[in-house]
């Protein structure tokens, strides 16, 4: 696995991230992503959570003394990691004649779906337990629906239009599945049996589905006809996750975050 790391030293690193939930180091969908991304680069890193602003755009969030990494900058985490020269697992691949289809599959339609399932699709337990958990009833319930407000114009979704928007985003979700599945075979990762960024934002969205969302949940239920991609998620996740005190793996701890990030606009 080919990684960059900077002069900062790796294991100055901390991530700040919502809480675990569900089995998982955490359960926010964009925030797993850039765990299992270090993880893959053996990449050493302490774990923070943050649920002081739990709408804030800029969760996650990397830092290490003055250099800060937000969510909602430069496209995200990942990139401006890879672009700072800190830690790259796509240089060899990005010029991969599939990598662009790939990457709009997950980042487009599979990220529309699991963003439907969770704030519109299902009873929203799982979306209030991952974001609001920590606040008060009132509080909580006012930001909820404020977000269920603004998924429905994000994806497009009026009353006139619901039903066909819904069939719409499943039947792209079908699709992208179908075509991983394909892409993944029984190897270990999508390219070259190697790992990428697209592996960890893949694994994520597939560790939330299964994990997160309820046994009722259509999406969860499309996924799970591919018994490959189940295979290749569990399997990661034994190796990333559950075996992340091994000797083998890069070490993690969960302290109290120290950082509070700035308020911004809700970007789920």
């Amino acid at each position: 696995m080919e990684q960059v790391v900077g002069e900062r030293e790796a294991e100055e690193f901390t991530v700040v991230a919502r809480k675990p939930y569900f089995g998982l180091p955490t359960a926010c969908p964009i925030c797993l992503p850039l765990f299992i991304y270090l993880k893959l680069a053996h990449f050493p890193f302490r774990l923070s959570f943050n649920s002081i602003f739990p709408d804030s755009d800029q969760i996650p969030y990397v830092e290490s003394g003055t250099y800060v990494a937000y969510n909602n900058e430069n496209s995200g985490v990942v990139e401006c990691l890879k672009k700072d020269g800190i830690v790259d697992l796509d240089s060899e691949f990005q010029s991969a004649p599939d990598w662009v289809s790939i990457q709009a599959m997950i980042n487009s339609w599979l990220a529309d779906a699991l963003t439907y399932e969770l704030w519109v699709g299902t009873d929203g337990r799982s979306a209030y337990k991952i974001y609001y958990s920590d606040l008060s009833w009132p509080i909580g319930k006012v930001l909820f629906l404020k977000q269920v407000y603004s998924v429905k114009q994000r994806l497009g979704i009026t009353k006139d239009n619901a039903e066909h928007r819904e069939d719409e985003i499943y039947r792209r979700a079908k699709i992208a599945y179908g075509a991983l599945s394909t892409k993944l075979g029984e190897q270990n990762f999508l390219f070259d049996d190697r790992p990428s960024s697209l592996d960890a934002t893949f694994l994520g969205h597939v560790l939330v589905t299964l994990h997160a969302l309820p046994d009722t949940s259509v999406l969860r239920s499309k996924l799970l006809e591919h018994d490959n991609i189940v295979r290749y998620a569990e399997k990661l996740k034994t190796e990333l996750i559950e075996s992340g005190s091994s000797s083998s793996g890069p070490q993690f701890r969960s302290v109290p975050s120290s950082s509070t990030p700035r308020k911004g606009p809700s970007n789920w």
